[in-house]
């Protein structure tokens, strides 16, 4: 395993990012196994860990937490803030009040007295950016956590962020988490150059593409829509929707590359994220031991230009062939209201 800076925060951080989604009861509900998978890691040079306090409800910080028992010092623990946790009102969202309270809560599901990397996971449209700029610099200053970032920012958001941080005197986010796959290379436009511009770290989510760069969906060959991630999420697996034909279509080309180059497609698909001069760390989510020991086989894949050559003409740079965002669709585009005037200020004249 390689090592890089996680941005300017002077913190070095393993190529792959061990990311524990598929831990607990969305996944793996078994906690020895799930620890067995953490330690494997580490054990094989992973010193980076990502989790989340929504990522089954708590139940995968919990994991990770009993997992580190012993190990914590050498690791570099990331863990977010945002989506709604339990029932009620301002539970949920970037505000000072929230943060604060739930800071408090992962902490004590982590068993840690402090988080190397606190992430928050989407944007707030409700929340000023100065508001949760400055709770999370305050958390800085009281060694909670080490530094903050933030998670699927628009480059636009990012730099605003940035430009409010410099204005009032805040810290800044440190870093970014951006879905980035051979499938989603729309960040390649604006995201990842911005990141490097601000000499942000880079940690990239599903590599895999939700699975459609796993091997086990190909063009012609039947899904199983009531298992797995098809169920969950049919509308992303349907091979009668054409986004789904054009990912099909996109895979059967990938799958002749790698097999021309002598990997597998998961490996070609970790290689690719890894290659971006802008990326530190890419988060791989194993949910079994076979699946982390088949995903650190190909750690040692290099792409050279050919094979990233034949990639642009498959998936042009910055070609998204699906939302790789679908969970949180910007409000810009779906409340009708911040489109659409009153209907008496429509008319032009």
């Amino acid at each position: 395993m390689t090592y890089r800076h996680l941005g300017r925060t002077g913190i070095e951080v393993s190529t792959y990012c061990l990311g524990t989604m598929m831990f607990g009861a969305v996944g793996n509900p078994d906690h020895d196994d799930c620890a067995r998978i953490l330690n494997s890691a580490l054990d094989q040079g992973i010193n980076f860990v990502d989790t989340a306090d929504m990522y089954s409800a708590g139940e995968s910080e919990e994991i990770v937490g009993k997992a580190l028992r012993g190990r914590r010092d050498d690791v570099v623990l990331a863990t977010k803030v945002h989506f709604q946790m339990g029932e009620g009102r301002n539970r949920s969202g970037n505000s000072r009040r929230w943060i604060v309270k739930e800071v408090e809560e992962s902490l004590r599901r982590l068993r840690t007295d402090w988080i190397d990397l606190y992430q928050v996971h989407r944007p707030d449209h409700a929340t000023d950016i100065e508001e949760t700029l400055g709770a999370l610099s305050d958390l800085v200053h009281q060694g909670k956590i080490r530094a903050f970032g933030c998670s699927t920012f628009p480059a636009e958001e990012i730099v605003e962020a940035h430009h409010v941080a410099e204005r009032r005197g805040l810290m800044r986010f440190r870093t970014e988490q951006p879905p980035y796959s051979l499938l989603a290379r729309g960040v390649e436009a604006a995201v990842l150059p911005v990141c490097r511009r601000y000499g942000m770290g880079v940690l990239t989510w599903s590599p895999l593409a939700f699975g459609f760069l796993s091997g086990k969906f190909r063009k012609g060959q039947p899904i199983d829509m009531s298992s797995g991630r098809p169920a969950l999420a049919p509308a992303r697996f349907d091979p009668t929707l054409p986004q789904n034909a054009a990912k099909l279509e996109a895979v059967e080309r990938l799958v002749e590359v790698a097999e021309g180059i002598g990997c597998t497609l998961p490996e070609l698909a970790v290689a690719f994220t890894v290659a971006h001069p802008a990326v530190t760390s890419v988060i791989v989510g194993p949910r079994t031991m076979e699946q982390l020991d088949a995903l650190l086989k190909g750690a040692s894949v290099a792409l050279d230009d050919a094979t990233l050559d034949r990639i642009d003409e498959i998936v042009p740079p910055g070609t998204d062939l699906y939302d790789p965002n679908a969970a949180w669709p910007p409000p810009a585009l779906t409340d009708p209201a911040q489109r659409r005037r009153p209907l008496v200020e429509r008319a032009a004249g």
